[in-house]
């Protein structure tokens, strides 16, 4: 990363009011996802770019995929985690999408290399109880990246936060332990008090469902078990 990257004005101010140009498509994504690069006060940073434009129909999820992208950043900040990059909605070159900042990465990582060293498991417990809090419907192992900052990041939440059980994951591996209560305590915050940056970014109803899924994870107090076959996504990387 060049040393003024993202380093004055924040991330969000830069995703917000950045000069948006784009890059290139980014490989092996389903929807239209691009890398764009922003300019802002001779500030630079790099973004990824989900226009709804880019979008395939779905028949299990309303069009505005890129809300859901924004919403998960909403609950991980509300909850005091940090594991989704800086995301907001914006009007970009191919229309309205989601803007989050791109994370430098070691591509080479994924959840199941990650695994292998205990050192990460507290940071890949909290992405397996923020996955069921919203409800991830695709958490690959691709989509856990170790930073260049060491910290490990959670991406790719379009399909979630849908009212109904659709919870597909690869993180299984903590199934049966005691959720650590550190971060109980910050979903029982969530289940009285959702936050109110959700507005406009996912229904009412999946709101409530979200507060519900709260209450279930706080009383339960561990990690599920995966159900069946269904529970796991496909490719798993």
């Amino acid at each position: 990363m060049h040393p003024a990257e993202w380093a004055s004005p924040d991330p969000l101010t830069l995703l917000g009011s950045g000069e948006i140009e784009v890059k290139g498509r980014l490989p092996w994504s389903s929807n239209g996802t691009f890398l764009v690069e922003l300019c802002l006060e001779g500030m630079t940073g790099r973004a990824v770019y989900k226009p709804l434009r880019g979008e395939r129909p779905l028949w299990d999820y309303p069009s505005g995929l890129y809300r859901r992208e924004v919403a998960a950043w909403v609950v991980s900040e509300s909850l005091g985690w940090g594991l989704v990059p800086e995301t907001i909605v914006r009007d970009g070159p191919f229309g309205p999408g989601s803007l989050q900042r791109f994370v430098d990465a070691d591509f080479s990582e994924h959840y199941f290399s990650l695994l292998e060293r205990p050192d990460h498991h507290d940071a890949l417990r909290a992405i397996c109880a923020f996955d069921i809090l919203v409800n991830n419907g695709d958490r690959k192992s691709g989509h856990c990246l170790l930073g260049a900052d060491g910290r490990i990041w959670g991406i790719d939440h379009g399909l979630s936060l849908a009212p109904d059980d659709r919870l597909r994951t690869v993180i299984w591996d903590f199934a049966g332990e005691p959720i650590p209560p550190r971060l109980l305590e910050a979903v029982s915050r969530l289940a009285v008090a959702p936050p109110s940056g959700l507005d406009g970014l996912i229904d009412d109803h999946e709101v409530e469902a979200l507060t519900e899924r709260a209450t279930a994870q706080v009383r339960r107090g561990v990690f599920p078990h995966p159900r069946s076959g269904r529970a796991y996504p496909w490719p798993l990387v």
